[in-house]
């Protein structure tokens, strides 16, 4: 059933006085650690600045975001080891 917008707004209240900790209990799957050798350091810097994005977890997040609308062909040949 369709929240209205008087209870969306109650729960969106009760979301801002949450503890940021407790926040992000609710939000967050999991948490990934990555280490990067210097050319994909490099390279997702590249990527940064020609789309404008300051952040790396916003980058990937939108990368991640992008690659599950492709089709399974274009997903293999975005996801293929270059030659």
């Amino acid at each position: 059933m369709a929240k209205d917008a008087a209870q969306r707004q109650r729960e969106k209240r009760e979301r801002d006085k949450l503890k940021e900790s407790e926040r992000l209990a609710k939000l967050l799957s999991r948490t990934i650690k990555l280490d990067l050798f210097k050319s994909t350091d490099y390279a997702l810097i590249r990527c940064m600045a020609r789309a404008g994005i300051d952040e790396p977890q916003d980058l990937i997040t939108r990368l991640i975001h992008n690659a599950d609308k492709l089709g399974d062909a274009d997903l293999a040949m975005l996801t293929a080891l270059p030659e």
